[in-house]
């Protein structure tokens, strides 16, 4: 059964993978035909074709890897500075920039002059690149919302999961009391596990960023309104500062970075509770907002993932993962012993997440991927505003194709942190059991 649920896993999410590809190519194919560019070729993977027909101008197909896609646009580089599409060099730079600009003409047909992808103007280009990784985007907040909003998210309450006996330092990372700890508020107040706190000094708390700001903030005798077996009881504990684990600006836990508050010494409950469109609205932005931090610190975690591969490293929780590791935790996400809801959500989260890496990733201002196309059309504008403004010939259009070599190493680089984190993906997975 397991093998079976395992394989189930990974089969869904190549699905889930497949869709999110399709969707982005479709974006891109849209508003290409919306602006007149001629695009012979929409697909879905790469490698062998398995599946292709042709409609109207466009060869629709599924290829053997579904590791990406692409569509084919006619005439995404201008011709080169002699007027021609194709020439030849000896320079092996020069001859990537040539290889480029001719495979940007293969099926040209006469009417096509006014089809090129160059020839559109600047802003056109721009939403053609963009709209490929916006609807990674939009299917990223979409699923993400649909989750928080109908199954919820795992929240912490303002109920009493249990009570701490005595006072420990979070820094120390023990829960077993020593002898010489003193007493913790909470327990010598009589806090016990199952109480709902509802106020705190006479004001009311409904949530527990509120609560545990609060709590925080006070040193010193303190009124705890809490509901025990359905009735109101008051305590009157006492709080003193110790040295608790830093929040952010947005109320998150800082890993291993400590300062010292108010404590009073319990542990709250979480529970899965659907958020509304506005608190949904924040938490998608949390994420985003991580997942530009990830992103930039994509270059720092390139030694751990060589000691995880290569070495006795151990896989970090946040490590990058690639598709096969991702694929092996949507396996490990069938095999969780919890209600069936929760993998559904579980699952639909990861797809999120990849979607959301996607956009991002995608935007980065670098050929080959659709931000440098959308750098390049930016800087063409403003050489040709500049250029009126100073009453200068236009420069033309930007030729993106002289930009081919930077854009092979780019492309270097990129298989050489997948191969690395697919090694890491075999030989040392992130795990979330």
């Amino acid at each position: 059964m397991t093998i079976l649920l395992t394989v189930l896993g990974i089969a869904l999410f190549a699905f889930g993978l497949l869709f999110s590809i399709a969707w982005h190519e479709l974006g891109h194919l849209s508003t290409a035909k919306l602006f007149g560019i001629r695009v012979p070729q929409y697909m879905v993977g790469f490698g062998p074709t398995l599946w292709s027909r042709k409609k109207g101008e466009t060869e629709y197909g599924i290829k053997a890897i579904p590791a990406g896609g692409y569509i084919r646009m006619i005439g995404m580089f201008p011709p080169g500075d002699d007027g021609r599409i194709e020439a030849r060099s000896t320079s092996p730079f020069r001859g990537m920039i040539e290889d480029a600009r001719s495979a940007a003409y293969e099926e040209l047909r006469p009417g096509d002059e006014n089809r090129l992808f160059y020839t559109r103007k600047p802003w056109k280009r721009v939403i053609v690149m963009f709209a490929g990784p916006f609807m990674n985007l939009v299917l990223a907040v979409a699923i993400f919302l649909s989750v928080c909003m109908t199954f919820g998210m795992q929240t912490q309450t303002t109920e009493v999961a249990g009570v701490q006996k005595c006072v420990i330092e979070q820094s120390e990372k023990r829960d077993t009391c020593a002898k010489g700890d003193p007493v913790s508020p909470g327990h010598a107040a009589g806090l016990r596990e199952g109480d709902r706190i509802v106020a705190f000094d006479g004001e009311p708390v409904k949530d527990w960023p509120t609560l545990s700001e609060r709590i925080r903030e006070t040193i010193g005798p303190a009124t705890l309104t809490v509901v025990r077996d359905g009735k109101e009881v008051t305590l009157r504990p006492n709080l003193i500062e110790n040295l608790v684990v830093a929040k952010d600006a947005d109320g998150e836990v800082i890993p291993d970075k400590y300062v010292k508050a108010g404590y009073l010494g319990f542990a709250s409950r979480t529970e899965i509770q659907p958020l509304t469109f506005g608190q949904s609205l924040d938490r998608m932005g949390d994420m985003i907002e991580n997942g530009v931090d990830s992103v930039i610190a994509l270059p720092s975690k390139i030694p751990d993932l060589w000691d995880a591969a290569f070495g006795d490293g151990e896989r970090k929780a946040d490590s990058p993962v690639g598709v096969v590791g991702a694929a092996r935790i949507s396996g490990e996400v069938m095999n969780l012993d919890i209600p069936t809801q929760n993998i559904v959500a579980s699952f639909l989260m990861l797809l999120a997440t990849f979607n959301l890496s996607l956009f991002l990733f995608n935007m980065l201002p670098l050929l080959p991927l659709d931000g440098g196309h959308i750098a390049g059309a930016l800087w063409e504008s403003v050489r040709r505003n500049v250029a009126k403004v100073f009453r200068r010939p236009d420069p033309g259009p930007f030729d993106v194709a002289k930009l081919m070599p930077v854009a092979y190493v780019v492309a270097g680089i990129f298989i050489c942190f997948t191969l690395l984190v697919l090694v890491a993906d075999i030989v040392n997975p992130v795990k979330i059991s």
